[in-house]
């Protein structure tokens, strides 16, 4: 029996020819296979992590060939890669929209506290800009032929990164407002040093910005630790995120104006002037906020700034939230501090409390 299929398989191969396969007795030839690799190591385009090199132009090369290729992933291995990644224009002419993602070769080890002092590591995939002007390290570019004038056709993932600018960080960290969605996990940005020596951010300057457009709006934020911005996360529409750390920020989370609702599971908030402040209309929740107060002897005057004013700032009352929250003071241990600025439509509920009771 098994001579017979033997003789059955070789006589197809006689039969199709030497460039082409029998499987099961169907034929496949080679020349009818798609083996292009949507994987693109941006070492091949002329990157090096040195932390010296400016690698804008590379990863501009990497990022062209992606979006020639009807989307692609972007991989950056171990190393710290100075330069900007600057995601190009996905115009209308393209027939559907992309996914360009940008993916290092390891989860970086997220450095931040409460106290003490720690430096940060480089065993990762670290993307590096110090400069002082212009876009964020990962930005979207957009132009006139962009959707509505203003929106890439690209759906943006980043993941296993880490992004680091300058202390008091004159540019941000990523800038996907010009995406139509996103997502990003297991991603560390920072301003190059441990969080609780941090320099008060005085650039307004943002550690992430999700996508702003309306219609087509999702943001999926996932094992994300934002320090040492003004702002840690810029929240515009229907984000949704889980595992979330902001610490050493003048604003944790800040909440614009959104036509769509968006939901938070867990949220640290440490050693920010605000946790959460509200700009614009916004509808949103967050399960679990666990924040933890500078207490007794835990700031000096290199970090004052990073003394809580309040949990909640929305003075225009333009929030419209459920928070259930838990709080710690430093040396201290849990106590029932929660406070206020506005906020007026914000039912926050101490966990374990009748709902409303502590708001």
């Amino acid at each position: 029996m098994l001579k017979k299929i033997f003789l059955i398989l070789l006589w197809g191969w006689m039969m199709t020819g030497s460039t082409s396969h029998v499987v099961l007795g169907e034929t496949i030839n080679p020349a009818h296979r798609s083996v292009r690799s949507q994987v693109f190591n941006v070492l091949n385009y002329g990157a090096v992590g040195d932390d010296q090199t400016d690698n804008t132009a590379a990863f501009s090369a990497c990022l062209k060939a992606i979006v020639e290729a009807g989307g692609g992933r972007m991989y950056l291995p171990v190393g710290v890669y100075r330069g900007r990644i600057l995601i190009p224009v996905v115009p209308q002419t393209i027939p559907t929209w992309i996914t360009v993602e940008i993916v290092g070769e390891i989860e970086p080890t997220p450095v931040f506290g409460t106290v003490g002092s720690f430096p940060l590591q480089n065993n990762s995939t670290v993307i590096k800009s110090l400069s002082k002007s212009g876009p964020a390290v990962i930005s979207v570019k957009t132009s006139a032929n962009s959707l509505d004038g203003t929106f890439s056709e690209v759906y943006v993932v980043i993941r296993n990164l880490e992004i680091r600018t300058d202390d008091d960080p004159s540019i941000g960290g990523i800038d996907l407002r010009h995406a139509l969605q996103c997502k990003i996990e297991n991603v560390f940005v920072n301003t190059g040093v441990y969080d609780v020596q941090a320099s008060q951010p005085t650039h307004g300057t943002s550690g992430v910005i999700t996508p702003a457009c309306n219609n087509a709006a999702l943001t999926i934020l996932r094992n994300l630790v934002v320090t040492g911005y003004h702002t840690g996360i810029l929240v515009n529409e229907h984000t949704d995120g889980n595992q979330i750390v902001v610490a050493a920020n003048i604003n944790g989370l800040e909440f614009v104006f959104a036509h769509h609702a968006s939901r938070f599971g867990r949220v640290g908030t440490y050693r920010n002037t605000h946790h959460i402040t509200v700009s614009g209309r916004h509808g949103f929740s967050i399960e679990q906020m666990n924040t933890e107060q500078p207490g007794p002897g835990q700031t000096d005057a290199g970090n004052a700034w990073q003394k809580l004013v309040s949990d909640i700032n929305d003075p225009k009352n333009l929030g419209v939230a459920d928070i259930n929250f838990w709080v710690v003071e430093g040396n201290v241990g849990a106590v029932r501090k929660f406070n206020c600025i506005g906020g007026a439509s914000i039912q926050a509920r101490r966990i374990g409390s009748t709902p409303g009771q502590n708001k």
